[in-house]
């Protein structure tokens, strides 16, 4: 039947077996995605969260994020350090954003506690933002 003669298309849409008891054979590990391992990438992912008040982009995007250092300690949990830049020296929102920073960082549950240490060396230049950031800012 042709969807000229049947007002619905998902009328003609195939049949799929049903699935749903091998489903359930499939091991708990392996269902559904697998969590995101945490490292580095996850603690950059969460500081995406911290949006520049003046810029409306995110610190990571922006290049401000220099440096994450994970240091394991007991029952799965880790102690982050973080060394950040500013687009300034005397930029009004760096208390803001160091202040997001560990909040956004500690949130997460393999985190134990969070430092943030602002360097500014090397200093901050447009170049250190990704391609998106320049886009959003309309720098080419």
């Amino acid at each position: 039947m042709s969807n000229s003669e049947n007002p619905n298309p998902a009328d003609d849409a195939p049949v799929l077996p049903d699935n749903s008891q091998e489903a359930q054979q499939v091991p708990e590990q392996n269902a559904g995605s697998a969590p995101a391992e945490f490292g580095e990438a996850a603690v950059r992912e969460q500081l995406k969260n911290v949006i520049d008040p003046e810029l409306f982009v995110n610190i990571v995007d922006l290049g401000l994020i220099y440096v994450v250092d994970l240091e394991p300690i007991e029952d799965e949990k880790f102690d982050v350090k973080i060394e950040m830049t500013m687009t300034s020296p005397m930029c009004p929102a760096g208390p803001q954003l160091i202040a997001q920073s560990k909040t956004f960082v500690s949130a997460m549950e393999e985190v134990n506690d969070v430092e943030v240490k602002v360097v500014m060396e090397p200093p901050w230049t447009p170049e250190k933002m990704t391609d998106d950031a320049r886009d959003k800012l309309g720098i080419f």
